[in-house]
């Protein structure tokens, strides 16, 4: 009975690829809870879904919109209005400038990590000594 199907349905959706893809998502939605819109005698799921296609009982648009959201990794969010993004128009000063000279009055802020001054040539060299020895191997 399957091949009769398939062979009903690609009269629907010609490129036989598409059909399984979309027979196939629409019969995980069957098993998933959705109802069947042929009668069901005794078949699987695969194959209810070929004969809806076939029949046209189910929009086959509908069936591709939702294969494609489901297969979808990125969902590309709406890029935020204009006034959204943080632009100012020129001549006017937004929360943020005037705050700026605020800021800048005060201390300046040093990394605790950086002392500022270079090592000398001594103390890289230590450095650099303490971490290894000579280790001699007797045979």
């Amino acid at each position: 009975m399957a091949r009769v199907t398939v062979e009903d349905c690609v009269t629907k959706v010609p490129n036989r690829f598409e059909l399984v893809m979309r027979a196939s998502h629409r019969a995980r939605e069957i098993a998933s809870g959705g109802a069947p819109t042929v009668e069901r005698d005794n078949d699987k799921n695969p194959v209810i879904a070929l004969r809806e296609i076939a029949d046209g009982t189910v929009d086959l648009d509908e069936i591709e919109d939702a294969l494609i959201k489901n297969l979808q990794k990125f969902v590309e969010a709406d890029e935020p209005e204009e006034d959204q993004l943080g632009f100012d128009m020129p001549g006017e000063a937004s929360d943020e400038d005037e705050a700026a000279p605020a800021e800048q009055a005060g201390t300046e802020q040093v990394d605790p990590g950086q002392t500022g001054t270079e090592p000398t040539a001594a103390e890289a060299e230590q450095s650099l000594a303490g971490g290894f020895e000579d280790i001699t191997t007797k045979d």
